[in-house]
């Protein structure tokens, strides 16, 4: 076992726009330390296939096409942090999404999660992918998808080997609806008006760190790392890199 994977990462909230690079920052930074990255949508999927009480509320909720209440989310998150793998660590994955939700996850760190001294006080860092607006839109709308095998392109800076064709299987690429340029422009807009104020919180509690996500994937990974590794260092009582 590497040492990334035996320590102490505790909780990593990663917030930006669709099209920052979240999922893959957090795949490769779960990897990395060998925590779980904890998707809403994943516990959500989860706590309804197994037929939780929990679960069998949230499904009757979306049956009348209605949106899964604050309570019955946080009650789902609650119940998967407690779970033995996210001891060490975890990454959180479109969660919060709302001041609200943030709110209550403070809260929940400390009166309940934090209470266990195995786990450690720490408080959870946050980092924001900062991205340039037109740059996220040359990532989303340049997106394109292979239906046969999964892989995705970009038109700007992934582009298949021979225009609109998969590279694996020869397959018609394809854009997603969510990837349309109108859309896009309506899913930045929600993202300001519901999801920016997550950052707002956090910046006002003084624990917001920026990384620049218009650089190369390495990159923004080698700075989200950085941001850890200080973090730690600082709850350890050591002095930080850029001490």
């Amino acid at each position: 076992m590497t040492e990334e994977n035996s320590r102490t990462v505790g909780p990593l909230i990663l917030v930006g726009p669709p099209g920052a690079g979240k999922g893959t920052q957090a795949k490769r930074i779960a990897e990395r330390y060998g925590i779980p990255q904890i998707s809403t949508g994943d516990i959500l999927r989860d706590n309804v296939v197994r037929g939780t009480r929990l679960g069998m509320q949230a499904k009757s909720i979306m049956a009348r096409g209605e949106l899964v209440p604050d309570d019955l989310v946080c009650d789902m998150v609650a119940s998967r942090l407690r779970q033995a793998d996210c001891e060490r660590g975890f990454i959180l994955d479109g969660f919060p999404r709302t001041a609200a939700q943030a709110g209550w996850l403070d809260a929940f760190f400390e009166h309940e999660f934090f209470d266990n001294a195995h786990r450690g006080k720490c408080l959870p860092i946050v980092i924001r992918i900062d991205v340039d607006y037109n740059q996220l839109l040359l990532r989303l709308t340049g997106r394109r998808s292979c239906q046969t095998c999964g892989r995705i392109y970009n038109v700007h800076s992934q582009p298949p080997r021979v225009d609109e064709l998969c590279d694996v299987d020869g397959s018609r690429l394809v854009t997603r609806n969510d990837d349309r340029e109108e859309v896009i422009v309506e899913r930045l807009a929600a993202y300001q008006a519901q999801t920016r104020p997550v950052a707002d919180y956090y910046e006002r509690k003084g624990r917001l760190v920026s990384v620049n996500g218009d650089l190369p994937v390495e990159d923004v990974t080698a700075q989200v790392v950085r941001v850890i590794e200080d973090h730690s260092a600082v709850e350890a009582g050591k002095p930080a890199s850029g001490a």
